[in-house]
């Protein structure tokens, strides 16, 4: 009992440590929601160790606690493939009469597994053929084509390396190292080699998607700074990496959202203008953009606008259905319901 309470004092302690940095640090030290939830991770995983031991010396607490994990739990999708046990009794003779036992209900219970990835080679046959009596070629099937010709990998080994990479954050070294407990000896720049040629392939994708966020009439843009190698310098150089959004779901707007990045060397007024030709909508999100003119001027006439969002900040006095009105008539979409 005394452990269970010191953890969960270390685990208060914690959190209100995470929050004051969070809300009275510097802006640098100011911790999103993912790294606040990652420094609580070990305060419950001590939680979680002393209930086992609590549990492990008291079944009564485990009934106690076993009911309370089902409450609060939740179900498990219903789409997951099920395998079902059934764990029945021994003998269906009464042991009180030697009667027959007759079946009044069941008790189910669900649990969660897990199959780890398996690793597997795919062969690939081709007979060769000839006529004895001419003897005059040989007739093959085709090979296959493959996305990296001569390669190894299938296009789901590339694609699970992409996901881990990009979705995961999981960076190719780390999985070298994954595949190398499985006996699989990947080497780091063999995995590089698979991401480049993947990224060339997936070149026609992006650009489909540029193409459909353009025919949007608004795009929300913003760029952020990203560490690029600078050969023969001997050091990285800052370059920008610019995401251009569509969402209007929260305005009632019928379009799927989404958003494509575009790299840039700058963050000048004239790569907007680049990225986005042929858009002829509005670009909220920009400020301070480097360079002598304005978006418009570039090869793209690009109007700018600020975003509701930025708009309402300067209008601090209007509340309520002030508020919404002023969104509606700046965006146009936003419904009125005040």
């Amino acid at each position: 009992m005394l452990l269970e309470e010191r953890a969960e004092s270390e685990r208060l302690r914690q959190i209100i440590k995470a929050l004051q940095r969070h809300r009275f640090g510097r802006r640098a030290e100011s911790l999103p929601e993912d790294q606040l939830l990652l420094g609580l991770e070990e305060a419950e995983q001590v939680e979680a160790a002393g209930h086992a031991q609590a549990e492990e010396a008291a079944p009564a607490e485990t009934t106690a606690r076993s009911a309370k994990r089902r409450v609060n739990r939740g179900s498990l999708p219903a789409h997951l493939p099920r395998l079902e046990t059934i764990v029945d009794v021994e003998s269906t003779v009464c042991p009180c009469c030697a009667g027959p036992l007759h079946r009044i209900g069941e008790d189910v219970s669900e649990r969660l597994d897990i199959v780890p990835a398996q690793v597997r080679v795919l062969v690939i046959r081709r007979p060769k053929y000839a006529c004895r009596a001419c003897e005059d070629g040989v007739v093959q099937a085709p090979a296959p084509a493959r996305l990296i010709e001569g390669g190894l990998p299938t296009d789901g080994t590339v694609a699970q390396v992409l996901v881990a990479k990009y979705a995961d954050h999981l960076p190719l070294y780390r999985q070298a190292q994954i595949y190398a407990r499985q006996g699989l000896r990947l080497d780091r720049s063999t995995l590089a080699d698979w991401v480049g040629r993947a990224a060339f392939h997936l070149r026609p994708v992006h650009e489909r998607l540029l193409d459909k966020l353009k025919a949007s009439p608004k795009l929300f843009a913003d760029e952020t700074t990203a560490p690029v190698l600078d050969p023969g310098r001997g050091r990285t150089k800052t370059g920008q990496l610019w995401a251009y959004a569509r969402d209007d779901r929260p305005w009632g707007g019928t379009d799927p959202p989404g958003v494509a990045y575009v790299y840039a060397p700058d963050r000048t007024a004239e790569r907007p203008a680049t990225h986005l030709a042929g858009f002829e909508g509005v670009l909220q999100g920009l400020r301070g953009l480097q360079g002598s003119g304005p978006a418009g001027r570039g090869p793209a006439r690009l109007l700018l606008e600020p975003c509701a969002p930025a708009l309402l900040r300067t209008r601090p006095e209007w509340t309520g259905a002030d508020r919404r009105r002023g969104a509606r008539a700046h965006c146009g979409a936003v419904p009125d319901r005040g």
